[in-house]
């Protein structure tokens, strides 16, 4: 199939390869073109130092070209700049894939829903679940999930992406696919803060049930299903990024379980994990939802009001207590 990537960072560049592996004709595009030159050149040394990359593909810095005349279109471009790339896709009649996690602050929106506000006739997926974008470009065995309102579609886009290193699963939850990815970035950098403080183990898996909860909630109130939640892109990325030294939310979190503020933190890593923004909208949309998050709440306080983190994990422990649900 000829498919476009849109966004060469480390994720939209990992799942390029895998789709050029698959056979698939993929053509890359970025807003910055010297890295599209590099990573036509077999090299990200930015996003994925030392991988080797297919030099058999297409790299494209004029938008209307790299989408003209693809099957379908996948989008590994940053939350807030999501619906700008959207809108640009009106006239597109490929099937259009989220890759991204996140929630638009704006509308509390997730990612395939803005794809169908603009694209309302195309056929629409999200793929998300426990994947670091280098470990899928070494062709380390991974396991995600597909998900589309259509069973069809998910079938369609499980074929392009599936591979003996890349093993993909299928679901019809798109809404709950979405919001767990989104909502386990944030959960991260609660796991981070424990880190931080020095707290153990028994503290941190504690912590990751109970928000395993919590997203749940949250998601079901939102129009997804409590199930999915239990699956590869609820229960299975929240082990993963919580855990993982490799996790970039995780580790936010723990500069500021150690003390840096999010504005010092923001001066050497300007471009800061997506469990930032995701924070202050899933804050918001849960207000609007009138669901109880305690812990996206404390983590919201720490990130945009300055709360500090002891504080935060005492009014969190020594809330009311209540039955298990």
């Amino acid at each position: 199939m000829k498919i476009s990537m849109l966004g060469a960072g480390a994720w939209g560049t990992a799942l390029a390869k895998v789709l050029q592996e698959n056979g698939n004709a993929v053509t890359l595009w970025d807003i910055n073109a010297d890295l599209l030159r590099e990573v036509q050149a077999g090299r990200n040394e930015k996003y994925l130092p030392g991988i080797k990359l297919p030099v058999d593909w297409k790299t494209e810095p004029d938008f209307a070209k790299a989408i003209g005349g693809a099957e379908c279109v996948v989008l590994a471009i940053p939350s807030q700049a999501f619906r700008e790339v959207a809108t640009r896709l009106k006239s597109s009649p490929a099937i259009l894939v989220s890759v991204t996690k996140g929630i638009e602050f704006e509308t509390g929106e997730t990612m395939s829903r803005i794809l169908r506000e603009y694209a309302p006739g195309n056929r629409i997926a999200a793929v998300s679940g426990p994947s670091f974008a280098r470990e899928v470009a070494m062709g380390i065995p991974t396991t995600v999930v597909c998900a589309s309102e259509s069973d069809g579609t998910a079938r369609t886009v499980q074929g392009l992406f599936h591979r003996p290193e890349f093993r993909i699963y299928r679901s019809t939850d798109i809404l709950g696919v979405e919001y767990g990815g989104a909502l386990k970035n944030i959960i991260a950098i609660a796991a981070g803060v424990s880190d931080g403080l020095g707290y153990g183990d028994n503290t941190k898996a504690g912590m990751v049930t109970r928000a395993l909860s919590e997203m749940r909630r949250f998601g079901v109130a939102c129009g997804a299903q409590a199930e999915t939640f239990a699956g590869l892109s609820g229960l299975g990325d929240l082990m993963l990024t919580c855990f993982s030294k490799q996790s970039r939310n995780r580790s936010l979190g723990e500069r500021i379980g150690k003390g840096e503020t999010i504005e010092a933190i923001q001066a050497s890593h300007p471009k800061l994990a997506e469990g930032h923004p995701t924070a202050r909208s899933a804050h918001r949309l849960a207000r609007e939802k009138k669901v109880p998050v305690p812990i996206i709440d404390e983590v919201f306080k720490m990130l945009y009001e300055g709360k500090n983190p002891k504080q935060a994990v005492r009014d969190l422990v020594t809330r009311e207590s209540k039955a298990e649900d």
